[in-house]
C-alpha cells in the first residue's frame, strides 16, 4: 500500500487507486466532469488538475495512479490558475441557458464555475451551436450545452451494454450522437443523471419544476422485486419525478426506466371513491354503503366459501391485515402468488435470491433458467453484466435466447435441457462442477407453469449435485418479479389447511363453490372466471380487477402510504408516504381495519401502523431487521411427484414497460411500448420537445 502526501497530510491508500481517489480519502476536494466512480477513466475534461512534485506541469488526477512517495498539492496558485483556464475553455461554447435549463439548481457546471472558475470571460467570438439529437421518448437533448465529457457514451457502453452512443467528428466539431436512433435500454434514464450539464434531460419532466420547489422523500421502488432505493420528488399533491438513491448492495446508484418514468401513471385512471355494483352497473357510494354491501354478502357465507388474492404491488402491512381478516372469517383460501408460481414456502431460503444482488460480483458461473433478467430485474442484469466484464464469469441460459447485453452459452429452450444439466450430460455441467462459486437463477416464468414444482425440484437437484451451496456461499436463487411476493410468503399468505391456491380459487369461483373473492390489488388474474362470485376489489387503479368487482374500495399507491416491502433477496425495506391518496382513497391496512369492525367476529387488534408493524414482527421476526438479509438455514425442500413437461420456457414478461396498473396507465410507458416493443420509429422531426 503506497504512502503519499496530499496537502501536507501523509496518507496510505490501496494499490490501484488514482490520485483523485486518494485526494478524496484525504479530504481534499477535487472538481471533475468526465470522471465518474462507476465508469472507466476518460481524462478528457482536465478539470481535476493537481500539482505533483517533480512533474513539469499539473497532472490529471483522475488518470494518474498513486505511487509511493508522491507529493500532491490540490490548492496552489498554479492549480487554481489551471482550473480557471479549463473552466474558461468549457464555457467558451456553453450557452447562457441557466434560466430555462432543467438542470438549473443541480448542475455540476454551475456549481464548479462558482467554486473554481473566473468571475469573467474573455472570449468574444461567436459560440458554436449543435443540432439537437433524437434519443427516444425519454431523453430530451440540447447538445449545444454538451461539454463532451463522454459520461453518457461510457455509461451506455459499459453499464447498459448497448453501443448506440458515440462521438462524431474531431476537435471543435465533435458531437455526441446516436445517429438519430432511440436509446434502446431499460436504463436509459440514468444518462440524465450522469450528464453533468443540461445536455441530456428528462423529456417527460421538461419544464415542470425547479429542484428547490420540490419536497424530497426517500422511499423504495415497487416496479420489480429488486427494491431499488429511490427519492420521490413532490410538489403539492403530485409526484413529479423519481430519482435513484445510492445503495451499494441493491441498485448502486441506478434505477430502471420504468421505476423513473411511471410517475404520470400515478394520476391516471385512479379510484378515488368507493363503488357498489347496482343492477349490473358500478355506482359511487359512501364507505358505509360499501361496507354494508360487503357485510350483506359475506355474513351468510362459510369460511371455505370466501377467498383472498393479493397483487404484486402490496405492502406487507396490508397483506397481514387481509390475512388476519380472512382468519377471522374462517377462510384458509389465501394466495399471494397471483401468477400461480409453484414456490416452496417450507424454507425461506427456498424462495429467495440467496446469493444477494451484490453477491453476484463474487460468482464465477451462473445458470439462468427460464428468466430474462434484462426485463424482469434490470438492475440484477446490470450487476451480472458488471461481473461479466471483470472476466472469468461463464453464463449458461436455458429458455428464450434474448439479448442480455453480455455473452452467454445458449444451452436449450426448456426442461429437457435442465434434466441434461442435472444428469451431467450437458457441457455446462462441467462448468458448474469446476466453478468455485457457482449460481443458478430460476425465473418466475419457469415456476408459473403447471410443472413449476418439478422445475423447482430439478433446480434443487442441480444445486445439490454441483455444490452450489457451501459453508460461506449459497448459489441457489429465485428471481421474483413482484415487489410484494417475498413479504407475502414471509407472512404465510398462502393456502392454509385444506385451503385453495390461486388456480383453485378461480376454478372454485367459476363452479360456484367459492362465492366471494377479495382481490387486494390483484389485476393479473383471469377475471373471466369470477363472474359467478361476489368480488371485492381494493386497489388504486381502475384496472382489470376493478372492472370485475361488485364492490370497489379505493386504496393508496406506493407513494401514498408508509409500507414495508421485502425484495427478492429477502431485504426488508421501508417505503415512505410522499403524497396523500386522492379523494376518499385511504391506506390499505386502514380500510381492512375499518371493514373488520363491520364483518368480522372482532376488529383487527391494531389501531396504528406502529402496532401493526409489531404484529408483523410477531408473525415473522425477519421484519424487525430493516435493510438486512436473513436467508434462513438451507434445508430440504422441493419434493414433488410432478413430472417435467417438454414445453419450452416462454417469456414471462412480454412488455417491460407495462407490467402493472400504474405502468399501464402511464402515457410515457405507452410511448416506450410503441417505440421499443412495437418497434415504431418516431424519427427525429418534432419529437424532441
Amino acid at each position: 500500500m503506497p504512502k503519499l502526501t496530499i496537502d501536507g497530510k501523509e496518507i496510505e491508500v490501496a494499490d490501484g487507486l488514482t490520485v483523485l481517489q486518494a485526494c478524496e480519502l484525504a479530504g481534499a476536494e477535487v472538481p471533475r466532469f468526465c470522471y465518474h466512480e462507476r465508469l472507466s477513466v476518460a481524462g478528457n475534461c482536465r478539470m481535476c488538475l493537481v500539482e505533483m512534485e517533480r512533474a513539469p506541469k499539473p497532472i490529471a488526477s483522475c488518470a494518474m495512479p498513486v505511487g509511493e512517495g508522491m507529493v500532491i498539492k490540490t490548492d496552489t496558485e498554479v492549480v487554481q490558475k489551471a482550473r480557471k483556464g479549463v473552466m474558461e475553455f468549457l464555457l467558451i461554447n456553453h450557452p447562457l441557458d441557466c434560466p430555462i435549463c432543467d438542470q438549473g439548481g443541480e448542475c455540476d457546471l454551475q456549481d464548479q464555475a462558482m467554486a473554481f472558475g473566473l468571475d469573467h470571460g474573455r472570449y468574444k467570438e461567436t459560440k458554436r451551436a449543435a443540432t439537437e439529437k433524437y434519443m427516444g421518448p425519454l431523453i430530451k437533448t440540447i447538445m449545444t450545452r454538451c461539454i463532451q465529457c463522454t459520461r453518457c457514451v461510457r455509461f451506455s457502453t459499459e453499464v447498459a451494454g448497448i453501443e448506440e452512443m458515440g462521438l462524431l467528428n474531431r476537435g471543435g466539431l465533435v458531437e455526441i450522437t446516436t445517429l438519430e436512433k432511440a436509446v434502446n435500454t431499460e436504463l436509459s434514464g440514468n444518462l440524465v443523471d450522469v450528464c453533468p450539464v443540461g445536455a441530456l434531460t428528462s423529456k417527460p419532466y421538461a419544464f415542470n419544476a425547479r429542484p428547490w420547489e420540490l419536497k424530497k422523500v426517500n422511499s423504495v421502488d415497487v416496479m420489480d422485486a429488486v427494491g431499488s432505493n429511490i427519492r420521490v420528488d413532490v410538489r403539492g399533491r403530485e409526484v413529479l419525478r423519481v430519482l435513484p438513491r445510492i445503495h451499494e448492495d441493491v441498485n448502486e446508484e441506478w434505477i430502471s426506466d420504468k421505476t423513473r418514468y411511471i410517475t404520470d401513471g400515478l394520476n391516471k385512471q385512479r379510484l378515488d371513491r368507493p363503488y357498489v355494483r347496482i343492477d349490473g352497473k358500478l355506482k359511487s357510494a359512501t364507505w358505509d354503503e360499501a361496507f354494508a354491501a360487503i357485510k350483506e354478502k359475506l355474513s351468510p357465507l362459510k369460511g371455505n366459501e370466501i377467498a383472498a388474492i393479493t397483487g404484486d404491488l402490496n405492502d406487507a402491512e396490508s397483506m397481514l391485515a387481509l390475512k388476519d381478516l380472512m382468519s377471522n372469517l374462517g377462510s384458509t383460501n389465501l394466495d399471494c402468488r397471483q401468477d400461480g408460481a409453484k414456490i416452496d414456502t417450507t424454507n425461506r431460503s427456498a424462495y429467495l435470491f440467496n446469493t444477494s444482488i451484490a453477491g453476484i460480483e463474487e460468482a464465477d458461473a451462473v445458470l439462468l433458467v427460464g428468466t430474462n433478467p434484462r426485463w424482469e430485474a434490470a438492475l440484477v442484469n446490470a450487476r451480472l453484466r458488471k461481473r461479466f466484464l471483470e472476466g472469468g464469469f461463464k453464463v449458461g441460459v436455458i429458455g428464450e435466447a434474448v439479448d442480455l447485453t453480455y455473452e452467454y452459452e445458449y444451452l436449450g429452450a426448456g426442461p429437457d435441457t435442465l434434466k441434461e444439466v442435472a444428469s451431467g450430460k450437458n457441457s455446462f455441467a462441467k462448468v458448474l462442477k469446476e466453478a468455485k462459486k457457482p449460481m443458478i437463477i430460476v425465473g418466475t416464468g419457469a415456476l408459473a407453469r403447471k410443472d413449476g414444482a418439478a422445475v423447482l425440484a430439478q433446480a434443487k437437484a442441480i444445486t445439490d449435485k454441483f455444490d452450489l451451496v457451501q459453508d460461506d456461499w449459497n448459489g441457489f436463487n429465485i428471481l421474483h418479479t413482484a415487489a410484494s411476493r417475498v413479504a407475502g410468503l414471509d407472512l404465510g399468505f398462502v393456502p392454509g389447511k385444506d385451503g385453495l391456491d390461486v388456480e383453485g380459487i378461480l376454478d372454485g369461483a367459476e363452479k360456484g363453490n367459492v362465492k366471494a373473492v377479495y382481490l387486494l390489488g390483484a389485476d393479473e388474474v383471469d377475471t373471466s372466471k369470477l363472474k359467478n362470485a361476489f368480488v371485492i376489489y381494493q386497489g388504486h387503479h381502475g384496472d382489470a380487477g376493478a372492472s370485475a368487482a361488485d364492490v370497489i374500495l379505493p386504496g393508496a399507491a406506493y407513494t401514498e402510504k408508509n409500507g414495508t416491502y421485502v425484495n427478492t433477496e429477502g431485504r426488508v425495506q421501508l417505503g415512505r408516504l410522499a403524497v396523500f391518496p386522492p379523494g376518499e382513497a385511504r391506506e390499505d391496512w386502514t380500510i381492512l381495519r375499518a371493514l373488520s369492525e363491520q364483518i368480522g367476529e372482532a376488529a383487527l387488534p391494531y389501531d396504528n401502523i406502529g402496532q401493526l408493524r409489531q404484529r408483523l414482527i410477531d408473525v415473522n421476526p425477519v421484519f424487525a431487521a430493516i435493510d438486512q438479509i436473513n436467508t434462513g438455514v438451507w434445508g430440504d425442500f422441493a419434493k414433488t411427484k410432478d413430472k417435467l413437461s417438454s414445453e419450452p420456457f416462454g417469456a414471462y414478461i412480454e412488455n417491460f414497460y407495462m407490467t402493472d396498473p400504474i405502468s399501464r396507465s402511464s402515457e410515457t410507458m405507452s410511448a416506450c411500448t410503441e417505440q421499443f416493443v412495437l418497434g415504431k420509429e418516431q424519427g427525429a422531426t418534432g419529437t424532441n420537445g
